[in-house]
């Protein structure tokens, strides 16, 4: 739902956060803050494969594993979804930059291959540059998380469903709301 009040401090929050929460310098990569609030495009499908390929490059892994590393590496602010994984690896092995190896369990485990890593060799600044990014998320869920932010954030969440959910609101509280909402978001981005 946009909202119906629309100022300049918006359009440089906007800017700066993203559609979604929080993009940087036009990579497509996306972190939708909060809890329960679907999945977080982080990267596209060729900025994906590089990373699971460094991530296989480092150590033979099975797709469960390729989660949880990413999870791991964004402090738990990302994580892709087996449906983006999966594929992907199976991209990865008909490309020829990855093959199964033998492990224990049904799981498939990929080594990567010569290919992969000559690939993973030409593409040495993307990869690095990606893996900053992953690091980045990580850090900016350090910062946000802490305690007192998550509380300040439920409260404002909750005094705007309460307020602003009633049959009765008029067209000038939604207005004022968004105006003391984008005057708070002009404040800490000069802090």
């Amino acid at each position: 739902m946009r909202p119906f009040h629309h100022s300049r401090g918006e359009e440089a929050h906007r800017h700066h956060f993203g559609r979604r929460g929080f993009s940087r310098h036009g990579h497509g990569f996306e972190a939708e803050r909060g809890e329960g609030r679907g999945r977080r495009r982080v990267f596209d499908s060729g900025e994906l494969r590089l990373v699971l390929l460094k991530l296989i490059a480092d150590e033979p892994r099975h797709g469960y594993e390729l989660i949880r590393a990413i999870e791991e590496l964004t402090g738990g602010s990302y994580v892709p979804s087996p449906g983006m994984v999966y594929p992907t690896l199976t991209m990865l092995d008909e490309m020829g930059h990855i093959a199964e190896v033998k492990s224990e369990g049904a799981r498939k485990a990929f080594a990567v291959t010569d290919d992969g890593t000559s690939h993973l060799v030409e593409k040495k600044e993307e990869v690095a540059a990606l893996f900053a990014r992953l690091a980045e998320l990580a850090d900016l869920r350090e910062r946000t998380d802490a305690m007192p932010v998550r509380r300040a954030m439920g409260n404002l969440r909750a005094v705007l469903i309460h307020r602003l959910g009633r049959d009765s609101v008029q067209a000038q509280t939604v207005h004022d709301a968004v105006a003391i909402i984008d005057e708070a978001a002009q404040r800490i981005e000069r802090l």
